[in-house]
């Protein structure tokens, strides 16, 4: 595989729901990329979407609910996830949404963020810098843990 190709799953990898950053960055470690190549393409890349996301998750899930009961069960399955997930964005606004991103366990990401962000009208002068401070967070714990401390020391 050429270095650009590398490159470039990392990029896209870290676009996808349930991936993410969480899984860009060990396939760049697993693909020979260096650490801060891997970081940077990793946060653009999960950073993508998110915005879309914000702007027009909701007028998607109505879609969906309008088109057929398997779409709309899916779209009302999103939205049951993201309340549940805002809990914590309602009781400590931007900093709980900064958590929500930045804690890279399942169910947990940039697009659960954008996600809970668009379902709380939270505005995106407010989401994205949240969202975007979290998404570095766990881009650095997901470093650490893929090429260890001592690459960056």
């Amino acid at each position: 595989m050429s270095t650009i190709v590398k490159y470039l799953s990392v990029f896209f990898i870290s676009m996808l729901p349930v991936f993410e950053l969480r899984g860009a960055v060990p396939w760049g470690v697993a693909n020979d990329l260096p650490l801060t190549a891997v970081l940077v393409i990793s946060i653009v890349g999960n950073m993508v979407p998110v915005p879309f996301i914000i702007l027009f998750i909701r007028q998607i899930f109505s879609w969906m609910k309008k088109k057929s009961s398997w779409l709309r069960s899916i779209a009302e399955k999103l939205e049951k996830k993201g309340h549940e997930k805002g809990g914590v964005l309602v009781k400590y606004e931007t900093l709980g949404l900064f958590i929500l991103v930045a804690i890279p366990l399942p169910g947990t990401g940039a697009w659960t963020g954008a996600l809970v962000a668009a379902l709380f009208d939270l505005r995106m002068k407010n989401a994205l810098p949240a969202i975007f401070l979290g998404v570095v967070a766990a881009g650095i714990i997901m470093t650490l843990l893929s090429y260890g401390i001592d690459a960056l020391i």
